[in-house]
């Protein structure tokens, strides 16, 4: 799975808006959205909320995980944990990426929140790369992550299955080979 399939699924989140246009219900397949009263804020999946705001129908109301100070706390814990802590969103990195490419003047302390967000995810990607250096160097058969998100499994999974694959390769030629020297004997 690529990083715009990742994108695709984040976008089925729902968020709040406030739209500024009347409109009934609308019937979908992932279920009814509206109806959409000027002034009234109401919550639908990301997809819509990112398609109203382009068309200037709408005022995006950041999650309440988009603030600085729980961003920061988030940070924090994550600096001071050797394990992986929940995030307080399965999609942050994606619903960040989106509503401040398509609605920052809609998110307060964007620059703040692109910077601490950023910041997280280098953290939390170091901590993976560490962790897949200390699996692939024991001579372990599996290991447990707890509290990753799609997307970050997704950006090491092309480099693990790769690695994993030439490290059975190697045991199975080193095997082979131990095979060939005791039938020699």
């Amino acid at each position: 799975m690529d990083p715009s399939e990742v994108e695709f699924i984040s976008e089925k989140e729902s968020i709040s808006i406030v739209p500024n246009f009347s409109l009934d219900k609308i019937y979908l397949i992932g279920g009814d959205v509206g109806p959409f009263n000027p002034g009234l804020q109401l919550d639908v999946p990301l997809w819509i909320a990112v398609n109203l705001k382009q068309r200037q129908k709408c005022r995006i109301i950041a999650p309440d995980w988009m603030d600085v100070e729980i961003l920061e706390e988030k940070k924090q814990e994550e600096q001071e944990s050797k394990f992986f802590t929940k995030m307080p969103c399965d999609y942050y990195m994606e619903i960040t990426q989106l509503l401040l490419q398509h609605a920052p003047d809609n998110i307060p302390k964007a620059d703040e929140i692109r910077m601490l967000v950023k910041d997280i995810w280098d953290l939390r990607i170091a901590k993976l790369r560490s962790s897949i250096d200390i699996f692939v160097k024991s001579d372990v058969t599996h290991a447990m992550l707890n509290y990753l998100t799609l997307m970050e499994l997704n950006t090491v999974r092309p480099f693990l299955t790769k690695a994993l694959d030439h490290i059975q390769q190697l045991r199975n030629n080193v095997s082979y080979g131990a095979a060939l020297w005791s039938s020699q004997d």
